[in-house]
């Protein structure tokens, strides 16, 4: 898989060169040097969203560590478990 990265400029001068790039892998579209969009092949994207990911998959999703996450402390008590 081939990463192709166009900044903002260059997209609007050439989106033709954009979607040609799709068939090889991800294009991204820059602004000021950062990541703003991705441009998928409707293959890819259709790939991507119809297959179920794992919870291990879904962790270890680059970024994730710089997401704060705060979760409430549960009142409840644990249930036995029924196994009828």
């Amino acid at each position: 898989m081939t990463i192709t990265t166009l900044s903002s400029r260059e997209f609007q001068q050439n989106a033709n060169q954009a979607q040609r790039a799709t068939r090889s892998g991800p294009v991204f579209i820059t602004n000021r040097g950062k990541p703003t969009q991705v441009l998928l092949s409707i293959e890819e994207y259709q790939r991507i969203t119809s297959q179920r990911r794992s919870i291990v998959a879904a962790l270890s999703m680059p970024g994730l560590s710089e997401i704060e996450l705060e979760t409430p402390r549960s009142r409840d008590f644990p249930r036995p478990a029924d196994f009828s």
